[in-house]
């Protein structure tokens, strides 16, 4: 198996680990009473919980961080999507463009944040949006770095 195609299923299993870790975090059993308690009321009930206001949820983690895990979760949303953009770059044909490589991380996040709203998995926070591509462009810096020092390494040969 080629390089490239093994970065394409190492890219694969990372995409459904995130969405096992954030969509179906909850226990199985959970997860199918949510699923079969699910009604059109649902909708409703996830647009009165959500954050649509950016940085309220992030203003909020900041202002409480002495209290519950509110560093953990800034660290972790942004955390979490740093291999997205460092991996999506080695994946895709067009990869190595910062605005495709953020528009593809910003869909996948958007995808993920608005089933939270409609299903009850989850809460929709456009925050974690937010941080969610704060850590794909990191991760997408850390790629254009690494690629940088292998480039210069190869000159001094």
């Amino acid at each position: 198996m080629q390089k490239r195609n093994w970065l394409k299923l190492f890219f694969a299993i990372y995409i459904l680990v995130v969405i096992k870790v954030i969509i179906f975090k909850y226990p199985y059993r959970d997860l199918l009473a949510l699923a079969a308690g699910w009604r059109r009321g649902v909708i409703w009930q996830g647009l009165s919980t959500a954050n649509f206001t950016p940085f309220k949820t992030i203003k909020m983690y900041i202002d409480y961080a002495y209290k519950l895990n509110s560093v953990e979760n800034l660290a972790g949303n942004v955390l979490a999507f740093v291999p997205f953009g460092f991996l999506f770059p080695m994946v895709a044909r067009d990869g190595e463009h910062f605005f495709v490589m953020l528009l593809n991380a910003f869909v996948f996040v958007l995808g993920i944040e608005v089933f939270q709203l409609f299903s009850a998995f989850g809460a929709f926070d456009v925050d974690d949006i937010l941080l969610n591509c704060l850590g794909a462009s990191l991760g997408f810096l850390i790629y254009r770095l690494v690629r940088f020092a292998r480039k210069k390494r190869k000159e001094r040969r």
